[in-house]
This record gives C-alpha cells, sequence and structure tokens, in this order.
C-alpha cells in the first residue's frame, strides 16, 4: 500500500507517467473531482470516467492498492482526516499514540511532519511564489482564518518591513469586499487555510482569482478547497498528538518564503531597515545598552 504520508492524489501524480492512456483517462477524472470522484462504486467511477471497471482494476493495483476497496477506503480515511475537528484528531492520536512521553512523541511528529513538507515543496513554483510576493509594482495582502490568522500577521510584521504596499487583511470576512475593491489585475493575496476549511476563505479566492490576482495558499497535506482556485499551493504536514494541528511545519516554509522575498528584494530592504531603525531610535521602542 502506497505510504500513509502521502495523499491519493500524490500518488495517482506520482505513477502517472507510467498508466497507460485509458488510465490517465481515469486518474484525470479522478483528480478534476477530487477526491468525490473516487467514494463512488468502481462501476460507476468507470462510467464516470468513460473507461471499463477492469481499467480501474488495474490502475489501482499500479498505484500500490491490492485492490478497488482499499483504493475506496483510502480516499474515505482522506476525507474523514480533512474534516475532523479537535475531539476527533484527539480520539485518533490517543488510540494510536505509541509508549513514551509525550514530548517524545511530539518531537516524532514534528520532525516527520518536516520531512514530509520539505519533500512535497516544488523548487520552481516556491520560487515563482517569492517572485509575485517581492513584486513591488502589485499589491500584496494576506489574509487567514480562525486560527491561521496569527500566521498572517507574523507574516504582515515582516514583509512590511521588506517592502511597501502590504495589507493584512482583518479577521472579519464582512470587510474583505472593501479589500477586493481595491485589489487590481497583478496583485497576489496570501490566504492560509487548513483543516477545518472556512468557506468564506474560499470565497474571497474566488473573487481575487476573477479579478486576475494571484493567489498563493497555505495549506495542509489535504488541501484546502482553495486549491482549486490558487495560483501556488503549498501543503504542509500538520498532525501532531495532540486535538490541534501543529503550525511548526508551516512556519518553516513561511520563514523560507520570507527570507527569500527578503533576498530577492535586498538592496531595497535594506534601505527601508536602515530607515526604521531610525524611527525606532527617534522613538525609543527598543533599549538601547552602552
Amino acid at each position: 500500500m502506497p505510504q500513509s504520508a502521502k495523499s491519493v492524489r500524490d500518488v495517482i501524480r506520482d505513477h502517472y507517467d507510467s498508466l497507460t492512456q485509458s488510465e490517465r483517462k481515469l486518474a484525470n477524472s479522478i483528480l478534476e473531482n477530487y477526491p468525490a470522484a473516487g467514494l463512488a462504486s468502481i462501476t460507476i467511477v468507470a462510467a464516470n470516467a468513460e473507461v471499463s471497471s477492469p481499467t480501474v482494476a488495474r490502475m489501482v493495483q499500479k498505484l500500490g492498492y491490492k485492490g478497488y476497496p482499499q483504493f475506496h477506503q483510502a480516499l474515505l480515511s482522506e476525507l474523514k482526516a480533512k474534516f475532523s475537528g479537535p475531539i476527533e484528531k484527539r480520539e485518533v492520536w490517543a488510540r494510536e499514540a505509541p509508549e513514551g512521553h509525550i514530548l517524545n512523541r511530539f518531537s516524532e511528529s514534528l520532525v516527520q511532519n518536516l520531512s514530509n513538507t520539505m519533500a512535497h515543496v516544488d523548487t520552481d513554483r516556491f520560487d515563482a511564489a517569492v517572485k509575485a510576493m517581492a513584486n513591488p509594482d502589485a499589491a500584496l495582502y494576506l489574509v487567514g482564518g480562525r486560527i491561521t490568522r496569527a500566521l498572517a500577521d507574523y507574516t504582515f510584521t515582516h514583509m512590511q518591513a521588506i517592502r511597501p504596499k502590504v495589507t493584512h487583511m482583518t479577521a472579519s470576512s464582512a470587510t474583505w469586499p472593501h479589500y477586493v475593491l481595491d485589489m487590481v489585475e497583478g496583485d497576489t493575496l496570501v490566504l492560509f487555510d487548513i483543516r477545518r476549511y472556512e468557506t468564506n476563505l474560499l470565497r474571497l479566492a474566488e473573487l481575487a482569482s476573477k479579478r486576475g490576482i494571484r493567489t498563493i495558499l497555505i495549506t495542509d497535506q489535504w488541501g484546502s478547497p482553495i486549491c482549486k482556485v490558487a495560483d501556488y499551493v503549498f501543503n504542509c504536514w500538520v498532525e501532531i498528538p495532540s486535538a490541534w494541528d501543529s503550525n511548526v511545519a508551516t512556519m518553516m516554509l513561511l520563514e523560507a518564503l520570507i527570507a527569500s522575498v527578503q533576498e530577492a528584494r535586498w538592496p531595497e530592504t535594506r534601505e527601508r531597515f536602515a530607515q526604521l531603525d531610525e524611527l525606532f531610535d527617534t522613538t525609543r521602542l527598543f533599549r538601547k545598552f552602552s
């Protein structure tokens, strides 16, 4: 069976080049309406993709599953994990938690999350996202949800020092249309959305996309529905032995993005840092040691 760290979607993409023409037709059908397209019976899945049932059976075995039932169960498990809340999350890790101190279990989980996250970062996509975030001719907007707004705020604090025209959108979705009103084609919107995904963030991404705004999504390993409209998607592994998800891997990716944008703009950013330090000295924000 494929590695549990990978989603069924990733497994399909990994094996795509080895599939026959009919199997690729099936794979495309599943990926276009993922994961719903693979949750029906084998005959319905085959009919919807306009292939035969034996084609479905052959493809799932090529993917590493024993048969369609196991493939189907993998999708169901993924869907269940995707929409689970704090109570369900804790029940899962409490049942499966290995023996030992929780610090050890946390450490093991975090190391695995970091490894899986880095393994799934496409460097070309990363560089393109950095270029969009560093573009001084375009405005940069940042927004998060109930939990992830803290990540948006952290990003804003750094980006505001690095470059001009950065906006941290408020947590109230009622105000978002006012921000969208000022967005113009070529601007960039960075969204943070992890399970349980927020409907208002999806609507915002759809509105921005229709206006020609580049959208960068930072989400979890299962992928927010915003993946369908985002220009650049980064999946971060978040599961830990807790009722909550972890932001450690997300912060690692985020700080790599921030550092890269800083380097891409360093001459201008250096001057901004110098001016900012002068302002800090004037306001005596930081304590000086002689």
